[in-house]
C-alpha cells in the first residue's frame, strides 16, 4: 500500500508534479496514509523505545520540561528521568523521546524504505546514489510541549502520525533569519548556534501538522515547534547527502572569518564561486575530523569541560 497519497485539505498541498521543482528548495505539505499502520501507536512505541536503550543506547534521545522556551538550548535541559517514567507519565511530564535509526527494527525498515522509495519517484532523485546517512526518526511528545529552535543538517520530511502540531518554517536564505556566522558555527563547533529572533518570526511559514499530513523540511530550514493539547506521534524520514561540500565550505568560512577577524573579512558563502569553494572543500577535507568534532559536542551536553576542549 502506498505511503503517499492525494487528499483534500484546507492547507495548501503541493501537487505531485511540482515536486522536482520544490524539493530540497523550500518547505511544503503533502499526505500520507500511516495514521493507522500499527507500528505507530504508543504501546509497540514504548516497546521500541525500550529495546532501542537496551541495543543502541546512542540512538535514543529523551527529556522531559514543562514551559520550554522556543530559543533554549539543548544543553540548558535538566538530567532526563528514568526512560520507564518518560514514558509512563507523558501525557503530564512535558517529555520530548527522539528514536534514531528506528529502521534498525526489520518492521520499521520497510516503512522507511518505501517512504524514500516514493519520495524518490515524485522528486526525480535517486537517494541510493546521493545518501551517506539515513535515519527514520520517530518523535514522541507531551501535550502542549515545544520543540525548540533549530537547524538541521539532514534533508527531511516529517510525517505527522497521531496528535496534531504547528510547525514554524523559515527560509535559511534569510540572512537575518540566519546569519552567516551562526550556519558556520553550526556546521564546526555548535549544533545550537542558530539563535531564535521573536521579531522575524512573522517571517515564519507556520503549518498547522495534522494525523496524515506531512511537510518537507529542507537542509539548514530553521525550524520550531509546539505540540497541541495531545499526546504527538511524528516520523522523521531523512538523510544527509553523500557530498560533504557545504559542510566543509561553511566550516572553512568559520575558520577564516575566526582567524581574519581584525581586518573584518567577510568570505564568500557557498555556491557563489565554484574555484572558491573547491579550494576550501579540498582543504576541510584533508583537515576537518568530525567525529573529533561530535565527540566533543556530546561531552559538552554531558558538563565535561576536559573532554569538551
Amino acid at each position: 500500500m502506498p505511503v503517499l497519497a492525494e487528499a483534500a485539505s484546507h492547507q495548501t498541498i503541493v501537487p505531485s508534479a511540482e515536486f522536482p521543482q520544490k524539493f530540497n528548495r523550500e518547505a511544503f505539505l503533502f499526505h500520507h496514509t500511516l495514521t493507522d499502520h500499527p507500528l505507530f501507536k504508543l504501546p509497540r512505541l514504548m516497546e521500541l523505545a525500550k529495546e532501542t536503550q537496551r541495543t543502541h543506547k546512542q540512538d535514543l534521545y529523551y527529556d522531559a520540561g514543562k514551559d520550554v522556551a522556543i530559543g533554549a538550548r539543548w544543553d540548558e535541559f535538566a538530567p532526563a528521568p528514568p526512560l520507564d517514567e518518560a514514558l509512563d507519565r507523558i501525557e503530564n511530564n512535558g517529555a520530548w523521546i527522539a528514536i534514531h535509526q528506528a529502521q534498525h527494527d526489520p518492521e520499521y525498515a520497510a516503512i522507511y524504505d518505501q517512504c524514500m522509495s516514493e519520495f524518490s519517484e515524485l522528486s526525480g532523485v535517486d537517494f541510493k546514489k546521493v545518501m551517506r546517512v539515513q535515519d527514520a526518526l520517530i518523535f514522541i511528545t507531551s501535550p502542549n510541549r515545544v520543540t525548540t529552535y533549530h537547524i538541521d543538517r539532514e534533508c527531511n520530511f516529517l510525517l505527522q502520525i497521531h496528535g496534531s502540531k504547528m510547525i514554524h518554517i523559515f527560509d535559511s536564505k534569510d540572512g537575518d533569519v540566519l546569519p552567516q556566522e551562526e550556519i558556520e558555527r553550526f556546521w564546526t563547533v555548535d549544533n545550537n548556534a542558530p539563535r531564535y529572533k521573536p521579531e522575524l518570526q512573522n517571517r515564519a511559514r507556520s503549518y498547522q501538522l495534522e494525523p496524515g499530513n506531512g511537510v518537507h523540511i529542507p537542509v539548514n530550514w530553521p525550524h520550531w515547534l509546539k505540540n497541541d493539547n495531545n499526546i504527538s506521534v511524528s516520523l522523521s524520514v531523512n538523510f544527509t547527502w553523500h557530498d560533504s561540500e557545504r559542510g566543509n565550505i561553511y566550516r572553512a568560512n568559520h575558520y577564516l572569518r575566526r582567524f581574519l577577524k581584525p581586518i573584518n573579512f567577510n568570505p564568500r558563502p557557498p555556491f557563489e564561486s565554484s574555484l572558491s569553494d573547491g579550494m576550501k572543500n579540498a582543504f576541510m577535507a584533508m583537515t576537518y575530523n568530525p567525529a573529533r568534532a561530535a565527540n566533543r559536542f556530546m561531552h559538552k551536553l554531558k558538563g565535561d569541560p576536559v573532554r569538551a576542549r
